[in-house]
C-alpha cells in the first residue's frame, strides 16, 4: 500500500454519535453480530417452495433473468442461421464477424448511459427500455433485405440488451430473499442456455422451408421473450435499494416486508425489515463516502493492480477458452468431423443447449458447495483434458481422410464433455467471484470493466474464430489447447481464494489491505467518515 491509505470510520448515528469504531477486533466483533443477527431474523421454518411469496418473487427474478437469453438467442439462431440457404444468399454477402458482433457493438455503445438509466429512473424502468429496444431490432431484423439492413438492427439489440443487462443482477441481488442471493445470481448467466435452446429448436424446425422465412421467423421471434418479460414486468417489485436511494424508505420496508416476509407484521419479521432497510442505508452511506473513487485506483495501488489482474483474467477465459468456438461457430467444428447435413447440425445445436441448460441450472445451484479457486482449476484442467483429445480425435480423422465415423463420435461425445467442464465453473461462478474480490467503493467500477472486457474477447471470437476455422480447420484447437494450459497455471499460481471468508475485511486481507472498506452490516443506521492520514 502507498503511504496516503484511506481508512474508513465506522460511527452509529444515534448513541455513537461521537465515537469511531477504530479497532479493528471491535469491527470484527461487530461484523460477526451482525451476520448472526441476520440468521436469527429468518424465519423460513419449511422448505422455501412452500410459501407462496417466495415462490412468486422467485418468479419475478426468473422473469428478469429473461434479459440474460437475449445473447444465448442470438449466438445460437446465428449458429442455425449459417446453414439456412436464403439467409446465406440474401443476408451474408460481407464479413460473418461483422454480423456475429451486431449485438456486441451495440453492448458498447449502451455502456456509455445504461448504468445511469438504471440509477436515476429505476431498474425496472431500465429493463423496460431494453426490452422495447430489443424488441424493436427484432422487427427490424426480420424485415431486413440486405447486410447492412441486418447489421443495423442487430446493433439496436445489441443496445436494448446492453441496457437490460446493466440492470437485471443489480435487481435479481437486491430483490433476492438473503439466503437465495448467490444462487440466484449464479443462475443468471446460466438462462443464456434458455435462449439458445429456443433458438435452436427454432431453426431447426424453419430451415425446412425453401423462402425468406426460414430465417425471417426466427429473426422476428428474437423479440418473443423480451415480449414476454415486458408484459409482466409492472408487477415485479422495484429494487429497494433504489428506492432508499431515492428517499421512499417506507415504500422500500413495504416490498421488503412483502417479499421477506409475506406480509409479516410479527416482532421477527419486522425485525427482518429492519435490518435489510438499515444494511441498506449503511452500504449507501459507504458508498457516498467513497464517491472519490476512480479507476485510476486500480492502476495507482498495488492491491487493485491485483484485483484488475483478476478481473481481466476471470473475463479471459470465461470467453477465450474455446467455448466460443461452438457458441457461435458449431456448423464450422462440426464440418471438420464431416457431419455437415444441415439437419443433423441443426439437432445436434439443440440437443447441445438443452443439454447445456440442464447442466448450468444444476452446477450453478451448487455454486455455494465449493470454494472458487478449486472450482475453477477444475473446470479449467477438465476443458483442457476435453480439448487435447478432442484436437487428437478430430487430427485423426482429417489424416484418415474423413472416412472413421467413430472418431468423428469421439469428437462430438468430448464437445459435449468440455460443455459439462464448461458450466461447472466458467458459466456463473465468475460473476460471485469478481464481485466478492472487488470493495464496495470499487465494485460498479470493477464489474463495469468485467463486462467490456467480455465484450471485447467476444468481439475476437467473433472476428477471428470463423477465418482461422476456415484456414487451418482442427489445427486451430491447439492454440487452445495452449491457451488452457496457461489458463490453469495462472488460476493455480494467482487466484485468490474467496469462499473461505465470511466477512469483506477478510478478503481485503487477503489482498494485503487494511479494513479498508468495511461493510457496515448493521441493523442501526450507519454513517461513514473519510479520513486521509499522511
Amino acid at each position: 500500500m502507498s503511504d496516503i491509505d484511506d481508512k474508513i470510520v465506522l460511527k452509529h448515528n444515534e448513541s455513537l454519535a461521537s465515537s469511531n469504531l477504530s479497532d479493528h477486533d471491535e469491527i470484527n466483533e461487530k461484523s460477526e453480530k451482525s451476520e448472526k443477527s441476520i440468521k436469527e431474523f429468518l424465519f423460513l421454518d419449511k422448505p422455501f417452495y412452500r410459501y407462496g411469496f417466495i415462490n412468486l418473487l422467485n418468479f419475478y427474478i426468473f422473469l428478469i433473468t429473461i434479459s440474460s437469453t437475449c445473447n444465448g438467442y442470438d449466438g445460437s439462431m446465428l449458429n442455425g442461421l449459417q446453414i439456412v440457404e436464403t439467409w446465406e444468399k440474401n443476408i451474408l454477402r460481407n464479413n460473418l464477424g461483422a454480423l456475429s458482433n451486431g449485438t456486441t457493438f451495440g453492448g458498447f455503445f449502451a455502456m456509455l448511459f445504461a448504468s445511469y438509466i438504471s440509477d436515476k429512473f429505476g431498474r425496472k424502468i431500465a429493463l423496460a427500455v431494453g426490452a422495447i429496444l430489443i424488441i424493436i431490432g427484432a422487427v427490424l431484423q426480420g424485415a431486413s433485405y440486405n447486410y447492412g439492413f441486418f447489421l443495423a438492427a442487430r446493433f439496436v439489440i445489441g443496445m436494448g440488451s446492453g441496457i437490460a443487462v446493466a440492470s437485471s443482477p443489480s435487481l435479481i441481488s437486491e430483490i433476492a430473499y438473503p439466503t437465495h442471493r448467490d444462487i440466484c445470481t449464479a443462475l443468471y448467466n446460466s438462462c443464456w442456455y434458455l435462449g439458445a435452446l429456443i433458438a435452436a429448436w427454432v431453426t431447426y424446425g424453419t430451415h425446412f422451408m425453401t423462402t425468406d422465412y426460414a430465417w425471417k421467423i426466427p429473426s422476428y421471434l428474437q423479440g418473443i421473450l423480451p415480449l414476454f418479460q415486458l408484459a409482466l414486468l409492472y408487477w415485479v417489485p422495484e429494487s429497494p435499494r433504489f428506492l432508499i436511494r431515492k428517499g421512499k424508505i417506507d415504500k422500500a420496508k413495504a416490498i421488503l416486508r412483502k417479499w421477506h416476509t409475506g406480509n409479516d407484521y410479527s416482532d421477527r419479521a419486522t425485525a427482518l425489515v429492519e435490518f435489510e432497510a438499515g444494511e441498506i442505508q449503511a452500504a449507501l452511506a459507504l458508498e457516498d463516502s467513497q464517491a472519490h473513487s476512480s479507476y485510476m485506483d486500480f492502476l495507482r495501488l498495488p492491491s487493485y493492480r491485483k484485483r484488475l489482474f483478476l478481473v481481466v483474467f476471470t473475463a479471459f477465459f470465461m470467453q477465450l477458452s474455446g467455448n466460443g468456438l461452438v457458441s457461435y461457430y458449431l456448423n464450422k467444428v462440426l464440418d471438420t468431423i464431416g457431419i455437415t447435413d444441415a439437419n443433423s447440425q441443426l439437432k445436434i445445436n439443440g440437443y447441445l443447449m438443452l443439454y447445456n441448460l440442464v447442466i448450468s441450472w444444476f452446477t450453478n445451484s451448487m455454486v455455494h458447495f465449493f470454494k472458487r479457486r478449486t472450482l475453477f482449476l477444475a473446470s479449467l484442467s477438465g476443458m483442457l483434458v476435453c480439448y487435447i483429445i478432442w484436437t487428437i480425435l478430430s487430427a485423426r480423422f482429417a489424416i484418415g481422410g474423413y472416412q472413421d465415423q467413430s472418431l468423428a463420435k469421439g469428437v462430438l461425445a468430448f464437445i459435449f464433455l468440455f460443455y459439462f467442464c464448461y458450466n461447472a465453473g466458467c458459466n456463473g461462478a465468475p460473476f460471485l467471484y469478481v464481485t466478492e474480490i472487488l470493495p464496495y467503493s470499487h465494485r460498479a467500477k470493477g464489474l463495469n470493466l468485467f463486462s467490456g472486457l467480455n465484450n471485447l474477447f467476444i468481439i475476437y471470437n467473433g472476428f477471428v474464430n470463423p477465418v482461422a476455422m476456415d484456414a487451418i480447420e482442427w489445427k486451430y484447437y491447439i492454440v487452445y489447447c495452449c491457451i488452457l494450459a496457461c489458463e490453469v497455471v495462472i488460476v493455480y499460481f494467482f487466484y485468490v481464494e474467496t469462499a473461505t471468508y465470511s466477512t469483506l475485511e477478510e478478503i481485503s486481507a487477503a489482498f494485503g489491505d487494511d479494513p479498508d472498506h468495511i461493510v457496515a452490516n448493521s441493523p442501526e443506521k450507519v454513517v461513514f467518515e473519510h479520513k486521509e492520514t499522511v
